[in-house]
């Protein structure tokens, strides 16, 4: 793969606590010109990096950040909010005690919810597969597969590991065929994004990939 064809599936991301709109501003810029899948922001960013983008690229955003453990009525608030400032794909954060518990019903239940209110844009679940065992991951992958969302992520990148091959290799062969796998957390180089999309990765939460073809550029002049 061309490292053109690999930034089309990356969400260029910048979820830092501290993050600026100069900082921001730049993300979104860099996503605009080496056309990556999204701008991946903080949700108080949404409605300014949707005005300045004015359509030029995705907008997506995090929801039940980083922990996963709002209350599902939260999640549910926090959507229907991010849609209406502009976001066009969600990336939620289930709530992993739930599942370790075997609460797969309100795990499944909480997922629906905040499908539903994403009105029809895209929700990718994160399941932060670092704290899971493999047994816990298939049973993560089923219940995304059943609540309807589009996508199923590694990771946060906020936990202590990311994506893994093994672990995106696991989703892939364990989610329904109409989900996607979004591989996420200390991607930072372009044979390992490749790597992850031969394994089955639709998509790669990363800002590092953006950042090597710039340094690339610079010392290309």
């Amino acid at each position: 793969m061309t490292r053109k064809e690999i930034l089309k599936a990356v969400d260029h991301t910048l979820l830092t606590q501290t993050a600026t709109w100069e900082e921001i501003r730049q993300v979104l810029d860099d996503a605009m010109t080496y056309k990556t899948a999204s701008a991946c922001v903080p949700p108080a960013y949404v409605k300014q990096a949707a005005e300045y983008v004015d359509g030029r690229v995705p907008i997506c955003t995090v929801i039940g950040f980083p922990n996963g453990y709002h209350a599902a009525t939260v999640k549910v608030y926090e959507a229907k909010n991010a849609v209406m400032d502009g976001a066009d794909e969600i990336d939620m954060v289930i709530n992993i005690g739930f599942l370790k518990d075997r609460r797969y019903r309100e795990v499944e239940d909480e997922i629906r919810q905040v499908h539903g209110a994403c009105g029809g844009k895209i929700l990718k679940v994160i399941i932060e597969t670092c704290l899971l065992t493999d047994e816990e991951k298939i049973k993560a992958c089923e219940i995304v597969t059943n609540a309807g969302a589009e996508y199923v992520k590694t990771s946060t990148g906020f936990s202590n590991a990311g994506a893994t091959p093994d672990d995106v290799a696991l989703m892939k062969s364990h989610v329904g065929k109409n989900v996607k796998v979004k591989a996420a957390g200390g991607i930072s180089c372009f044979e390992d994004a490749e790597e992850l999309i031969r394994l089955g990765a639709d998509r790669l939460g990363t800002s590092k990939l953006v950042k090597l073809v710039k340094a690339a550029e610079t010392d290309a002049t």
